[in-house]
């Protein structure tokens, strides 16, 4: 992607200042930011895919009982009246099911592929939305149909709602207000207080949401991948090179079931010196946040007698590093012409036939076995 190009996306900003001036720091509003916006989708298709057991939705609905929320699938018989007011159906993940929505996805590839989440999508009648609330990450709202007033604070109370089943704040302080007509689109940072609310109804919001690992959780999915690493390649190491704990000094015990100091002492060890291979840390990262989202599966492919170009399936998740290739959850060692060839791929999401050209007879079975397991597509 060109990122000192000006981009109507970014209201005439390159890719590079919006991320130097914007990214993190402020919100940032851009008239027509997709002139004469057509969604992609359209009203009865987003409603078949709440239908869908493999796809996440959820409704909520605003009324004398207050707030609730029901999560999918979600019949077309369940939504309200589209007349009814003060509802939302809210589809996540629209471009993992739709090749429209994926495309307009792409537009936002200046973030790092890493910290791109998916697309959700909103649905809303007149005066439906989700309560003022604030999001962990940055996110992207883009009007799609009709038009949506935003209301927006840099707050610091950021205390909830008791007892609600969503998260929405206790004491919602707006500063600014906005009304956003199709093709508009509103940047906030993280924990930007936020508030949608439909006009006239047959309202729909895009949200590009990013990912922001919170290092606990991220730390304990690394902890996991690394020690089932490590004891995959303990088991796989011959008998006569592992190492075993040794206690040649050991003296006769009085109290039989106290674990010996120097026996703790090899166990920090063993694990200490896991942790200190940056290889083992970089793969476990790589693999998850290259891990397919749940629900998530590949139709079975097979593997094509020549591969004259390829494209990656739009469920598929590639990235990489200095060293690896990390592809829907799985890692890969790869070097010289092959990893640039990888990368490329990675980046362009697709191969044409000259960039095949060079490419080994290694790296070629290997694009093979992906379009076989649906990850990739010949064309």
């Amino acid at each position: 992607m060109e990122i000192h190009q000006p981009l109507p996306l970014l209201g005439g900003l390159s890719a590079s200042q919006f991320m130097r001036r914007h990214w993190q720091k402020k919100p940032l509003l851009v008239r027509q930011a997709v002139p004469a916006m057509v969604p992609p989708i359209e009203r009865q298709s987003l409603f078949a895919l709440a239908e869908r057991e493999e796809v996440e939705s959820r409704l909520i609905r605003y009324g004398k009982a207050g707030w609730i929320l029901r999560h999918g699938p979600l019949p077309r018989k369940s939504l309200p009246s589209l007349k009814q007011p003060e509802w939302t159906l809210l589809v996540q993940g629209v471009d993992l099911h739709h090749q429209g929505v994926h495309e307009l996805l792409q537009q936002f590839r200046f973030v790092p592929d890493a910290r791109l989440d998916d697309l959700m999508i909103s649905y809303a009648s007149d005066g439906g939305g989700v309560g003022p609330h604030f999001d962990s990450y940055d996110v992207f709202l883009l009007q799609a149909q009709g038009s949506r007033r935003w209301s927006i604070g840099k707050q610091r109370d950021l205390r909830l709602q008791p007892e609600v089943p969503l998260k929405i704040l206790a004491q919602f302080e707006p500063e600014q207000s906005f009304v956003l007509e199709p093709g508009d689109m509103l940047y906030l940072p993280p924990r930007y207080a936020h508030e949608g609310v439909a006009v006239g109804g047959d309202c729909m919001t895009y949200s590009i949401g990013l990912r922001a690992p919170a290092a606990a959780p991220l730390g304990v999915d690394l902890l996991a991948r690394i020690a089932e690493a490590q004891a995959e390649a303990l088991e796989d190491a011959p008998a006569n090179t592992a190492l075993h704990y040794r206690d040649p000094a050991q003296p006769a015990v009085e109290a039989p079931a106290a674990i010996p100091p120097a026996l703790q002492a090899f166990a920090r060890d063993a694990v200490l010196a896991a942790l200190r291979d940056p290889d083992a840390i970089d793969r476990a990262l790589g693999e998850s946040m290259t891990e397919p989202k749940p629900k998530v599966w590949f139709d079975q492919g097979e593997q094509p007698p020549a591969l004259t170009g390829v494209a990656l399936d739009r469920r598929t998740r590639v990235l990489y590093d200095a060293r690896h290739i990390y592809i829907n959850g799985e890692s890969f060692r790869a070097s010289g012409r092959d990893a640039k060839l990888m990368r490329l791929l990675a980046d362009q999401r697709a191969l044409g036939t000259r960039d095949l050209r060079g490419a080994s007879e290694d790296a070629l079975a290997l694009l093979g076995d992906w379009c076989e397991a649906g990850w990739l597509h010949a064309k």
